[in-house]
């Protein structure tokens, strides 16, 4: 497990993330993201409810062995912010690589 906590704005760049590459479910993306965050499905639906809520994701039903599963799938507004977040998660890995790697050097110094 990874010692770095994620904030919301990263967790929510992990699920749209995830949801672009299939339809996904709560439990199967909360696996994925537990990948790197010790995250509870307490913290998830919320996140995901949030993204639903601001257009990103769209919500549908599929029977799954008898019973119903919600399904999360990206929409055009949730690709937008998908490659927003990205760009601005790309812009701070690198400057954080920067830094821990030293070719970072304050103006002044």
């Amino acid at each position: 497990m990874f010692y770095y906590p994620l904030s919301s704005l990263l967790i929510e760049c992990l699920i749209l993330s995830i949801v672009e590459r299939e339809d996904s479910y709560g439990y199967e993306i909360s696996q994925t993201v537990k990948l790197v965050a010790n995250i509870k499905e307490s913290t998830l639906y919320p996140i995901l409810r949030k993204l639903e809520q601001n257009g990103y994701l769209h919500t549908y039903s599929k029977e799954f062995q008898g019973r119903n599963r919600k399904y999360y799938s990206i929409t055009d507004s949730g690709k937008e912010q998908l490659i927003f977040l990205k760009k601005e998660w790309n812009e701070y890995y690198h400057t954080i690589d920067d830094i821990i790697e030293g070719r970072m050097i304050p103006d002044g110094k």
